[in-house]
C-alpha cells in the first residue's frame, strides 16, 4: 500500500509540473520557452572587419576584442540570447575577417543596425617628423595617413570614459580617458620618447584634438576637450564606455529570419518528437508489455521534467537543441531496457516478481551509471570546447537530458515498478515477459 501511494504521488506530481509548463496565464506566463533566432526569427548582421592596418600577429586579438565590445553593447540593450561570434577568412586565416551578430527577436533590420550602433574608433596618433613645416595649403591635400603615424594606443586599451567641465576657463566639457594596464604602459612610453611632437586624437577617423606632448604622462589618463557641446560630450563618454571599437567595421550583409520561419521549424520539430514518443511506447509495450507501460509512463515523466527545466534555467531552444533533445528521448529508454533485461534474468532463475524487479536494478545500476557519465562527459566537453552557439545548445540540451533521464530511470521506474509487482503467478510472469514469448 505504501508503494502504490508513493507512485500515486509520484504521478500527481508529474502532471503538476506539466501544468506548470504548459499553462500560458500567469504566473507561469514568466516563464515562457527561450528561442533562438532559428525558431523566434530575428536579424543576422555581418560586418567586415577592417584589419589591413593591423599587424598580422595582433589581428586575432583585436577580433576577440572586437566580438567583446560588440556582444557588451549589445547585451545593454537587453536583447534575449544575442549570438557574437567572428569568422575568420583567408587560407590561414588572415584577411577578409567578420563579424557575426545575430539578434533573436529583433525582426526590424533597421533597429538591429542601432543596436549595433556606430560606436567610436579611438585612435592616438603620433604626427610624422617634419609636418610641423609643411605650409598649410600642402598639408590640407595630404590625407591623415600621410601626416600620421600608425596608431599604437586605440580605444581597445581604454578601460573607462568620464565627463567633467572645466573649472578654470569657462565650463566647457572634456571627457576623461582611463587606459587599462597595457595601455597605460605605452601611454607612458609614447609621450616619454616623443615629447615636443604632436599627438593626435582621432574619433573614427577624424582628428578632434591635436595637443603637443609636453612631458611624460603616467598613469594611463588623458583628456579630450572641444570642439564639442555638453550634449556630445555625454554621447561620446556613453559610447566609449560602451565599447571603443579595437578596429573598424562596416556592414556587409542582412539578412531577416521571419517569425513565420520559426513557427513552421517549431511544428515541424513537435511534431518530429510526437512521432519518435510514439514510434519508442509502441516498441516498448510490444517487447516488454507490462514493464513496457511503465517506461513510458517514465518517459512521459521525464519529457515533463525537461521542459520544465528548458523553462526555469532558462534554456535558449534552437533547432539543433531541440533535436538534442529528441535524441536523448530515445536515449532515456536505454536504462528501462537495462532494467528489465536483468529483471527477466532473475525471474528465469526462479526469483518472486518484488525480489527480481529488486535485484534487476541492483545489477543495471553500474551499467546505467558508467554509460549515462560517459554521455554526461561527452555533452560536457562538445559545450565547452564547441566554437559554435548550434554545438554549445545541441550538447547543453543533450546534457541535461541525460541526467533527467538517469533521475527518472532510478526513481520514477523503480518506484512505478514496485507499485504494480502483483502476486507472483503465471498470468503475472506472462505480463513480464517479451516479445512473442
Amino acid at each position: 500500500m505504501r508503494r502504490r501511494l508513493l507512485a500515486v504521488l509520484l504521478l500527481a506530481a508529474a502532471f503538476g509540473v506539466g501544468f506548470f509548463v504548459y499553462r500560458t496565464e500567469a504566473p507561469a506566463s514568466a516563464f515562457p520557452f527561450k528561442l533562438g533566432l532559428d525558431l523566434a526569427g530575428g536579424t543576422h548582421l555581418v560586418y567586415e572587419a577592417k584589419t589591413k592596418e593591423v599587424a598580422a600577429g595582433d589581428i586575432k586579438e583585436s577580433m576577440a576584442a572586437l566580438r567583446n565590445v560588440i556582444e557588451r553593447r549589445v547585451n545593454l540593450f537587453g536583447v534575449a540570447e544575442p549570438i557574437v561570434q567572428v569568422e575568420e577568412g583567408g587560407i590561414i586565416g588572415a584577411g577578409g575577417e567578420r563579424l557575426i551578430v545575430e539578434l533573436p527577436g529583433v525582426t526590424d533590420v533597421k533597429q538591429a543596425i542601432e543596436l549595433i550602433g556606430r560606436t567610436p574608433l579611438l585612435e592616438f596618433r603620433l604626427a610624422r617628423v617634419g609636418i610641423e613645416n609643411l605650409p598649410p595649403a600642402e598639408a590640407g591635400r595630404r590625407t591623415a595617413d600621410e601626416l600620421f603615424e600608425k596608431p599604437e594606443l586605440t580605444g581597445r586599451f581604454l578601460k573607462r570614459a568620464s565627463l567633467a567641465f572645466d573649472t578654470q576657463g569657462l565650463g566647457e566639457p572634456k571627457v576623461l580617458l582611463e587606459f587599462n594596464d597595457e595601455g597605460s604602459e605605452i601611454f607612458a612610453r609614447l609621450t616619454k620618447a616623443n615629447t615636443g611632437r604632436t599627438m593626435a586624437i582621432f574619433l573614427d577617423g577624424q582628428p578632434i584634438s591635436t595637443p603637443v606632448i609636453r612631458e611624460e604622462i603616467s598613469g594611463g589618463k588623458a583628456e579630450i576637450s572641444g570642439r564639442f557641446s555638453a550634449k556630445e560630450a555625454k554621447e561620446l563618454v556613453r559610447n566609449l564606455n560602451y565599447g571603443a571599437l579595437p578596429v573598424a567595421i562596416e556592414l556587409v550583409s542582412t539578412q531577416t529570419i521571419g517569425p513565420t520561419l520559426g513557427e513552421a521549424a517549431i511544428k515541424a520539430s513537435v511534431k518530429a518528437g510526437i512521432i519518435a514518443y510514439i514510434v519508442i511506447a509502441l516498441f516498448l509495450l510490444f517487447w516488454y508489455r507490462l514493464p513496457g507501460l511503465v517506461a513510458v509512463a517514465a518517459l512521459a515523466i521525464y519529457v515533463v521534467l525537461n521542459l520544465a527545466i528548458f523553462k526555469l534555467i532558462p534554456v535558449t531552444l534552437t533547432a539543433a537543441g531541440i533535436a538534442g533533445f529528441i535524441l536523448s528521448i530515445g536515449m532515456a529508454v536505454d536504462a528501462n531496457i537495462l532494467i528489465f533485461e536483468r529483471t527477466k534474468e532473475e525471474l528465469r532463475r526462479g526469483k518472486t516478481l518484488f525480489d527480481a524487479v529488486g535485484d534487476g536494478f541492483a545489477r543495471a545500476w553500474l551499467s546505467i551509471r558508467d554509460s549515462n557519465i560517459s554521455s554526461i562527459i561527452t555533452a560536457i566537453i562538445l559545450f565547452y570546447f564547441a566554437a559554435t552557439p548550434v554545438v554549445k545548445g545541441f550538447a547543453l540540451v543533450f546534457g541535461l537530458g541525460v541526467i533527467t533521464s538517469m533521475f527518472t530511470a532510478i526513481t520514477a521506474s523503480r518506484i512505478l515498478l514496485l507499485a504494480i509487482t502483483m502476486k507472483d503467478s503465471r498470468p503475472a510472469r506472462f505480463l513480464f515477459s517479451s516479445g512473442v514469448r
